[in-house]
């Protein structure tokens, strides 16, 4: 089988009932062969319905077993299709929009897949930025009369993380924050970028925390740097972050569910230059069968789009 459909056509004939799905989850799945999930033997028949039984312990285990589409009551070809929808729009899409293409059976079954998916496009294990990464918070939520800045609790904190490479945007990461304390950004850079990095910042004095584990720590003050601004990547990465949750998503954007919107958006920035549809949507297929089962209720859907 193909690794991956070039375009729409291809896929149709790649995908065409429910068992040409079942077995490219398989293949992806299980590219040397079957493992049961019970005793790791490697001897099974292969059953209908995606069912594998091991001839070692007898236990009948499923392709979707422990992935995203575990407990899926709707067809893995509409699955499919909601994939290859979500990764051939360049601007991503929103519930509305996923549920009138496809067709599902309310707003909230759409608003539910697209945090499903957003949670698979968080690879487990992703490396971590180094070489030169520009950091710097910013914030996200609407003008609002009162109180300004990080002291206005309507606004929600992000701290970006920009990999510069060659001159230019490379890898990004992203992270909701409480607050920009030196313990709070130190765990998030911990997390976000590999020590030994050097990391340019405006001169926000909690970020002096950083030399002593293991990163390299460039502050520079806006008002000393070429042009005025220290960390034009990260200021343009966030940018973009505003406008594209303004552009797809309105802004209707809870503070609850900002980070899923936040790993979407860092999945589509880093995989920019990709040429290749067909490509996204097998890589996000093989996350899927990696993140493990997503349950509904642990994504509350009575708040936020």
């Amino acid at each position: 089988m193909t690794r991956y459909p070039a375009d729409i056509m291809d896929f149709m004939d790649m995908f065409p009932d429910e068992a040409a799905c079942l077995e490219y989850l398989s293949l992806i799945r299980w590219p040397d062969g079957y493992i049961c999930q019970r005793c790791g033997g490697r001897d099974a028949w292969k059953m209908s319905g995606g069912l594998y039984r091991c001839r070692d312990c007898r236990y009948a285990g499923s392709v979707t077993a422990g992935t995203l589409f575990e407990g899926t009551h709707k067809p893995l070809r509409l699955w499919f299709l909601a994939i290859w929808y979500v990764v051939n729009q360049k601007n991503g899409v929103s519930a509305l929009g996923l549920h009138k293409a496809l067709g599902l059976g309310s707003y909230h079954t759409a608003w539910e897949w697209l945090h499903k998916l957003r949670k698979a496009m968080v690879r487990p294990g992703r490396d971590r930025l180094h070489g030169i990464v520009e950091m710097d918070e910013t914030l996200i939520g609407g003008i609002h009369e009162g109180r300004l800045g990080r002291s206005d609790p309507r606004k929600a904190q992000v701290l970006v993380a920009a990999e510069e490479v060659d001159g230019c945007i490379g890898r990004i990461r992203l992270a909701c924050i409480p607050d920009a304390s030196g313990q709070t950004l130190l765990a998030n850079t911990l997390e976000m970028v590999e020590p030994g990095a050097a990391i340019r910042t405006y001169g926000w004095r909690d970020y002096n925390v950083l030399p002593d584990h293991g990163y390299i720590h460039e502050p520079c003050a806006h008002k000393n740097a070429n042009e005025q601004d220290a960390t034009p990547a990260a200021h343009l990465v966030a940018s973009l972050l505003k406008r594209w949750l303004l552009g797809t998503h309105q802004s209707a954007v809870s503070h609850e569910h900002l980070p899923y919107y936040l790993d979407e958006f860092t999945f589509r920035f880093n995989r920019r230059t990709s040429c290749s549809r067909g490509k996204l949507f097998y890589r996000l297929i093989e996350q899927a069968l990696q993140v493990g089962p997503v349950p509904a209720k642990a994504l509350n859907t009575t708040s936020g789009r």
